[in-house]
């Protein structure tokens, strides 16, 4: 399986870049031009392009047209995969960490009951 056949994968792989999470961020304030999101970078138009091609990919963002400007847009229902996949881990892990906790606490009365 290659990571275009997982959107799971692509999606964290677009969000593992801090740039690409700042644009994100810029982005969830409304939607920007290339020369706007590229403003506080210093990289060039073709870097930041290329970082907005991979948040179209993981279906992060979408371009319009407006003219000859082709503003950029958060989609942030795109997350809902991601999201759904953290929440489903946090409750596998919540599980595991409050079971090792009642199993230390019982531990830890059992050493008490036994101590002279």
């Amino acid at each position: 399986m290659t990571m275009t056949d997982d959107p799971l994968s692509t999606t964290f792989a677009a969000l593992a870049d801090p740039t690409r999470r700042a644009i994100l961020g810029r982005l969830a304030s409304g939607e920007a031009t290339v020369n706007e999101l590229a403003e506080p970078f210093p990289i060039t138009l073709q870097a930041i392009s290329r970082h907005l091609k991979v948040l179209e990919r993981a279906g992060l963002i979408t371009r319009g047209r407006d003219a000859q400007f082709r503003p950029c847009r958060f989609d942030v229902e795109s997350l809902g995969l991601a999201a759904d996949w953290l929440d489903t881990q946090r409750q596998i892990w919540q599980g595991r960490l409050d079971r090792l906790d009642h199993h230390l606490q019982s531990i830890q009365r059992e050493q008490t009951r036994n101590r002279p």
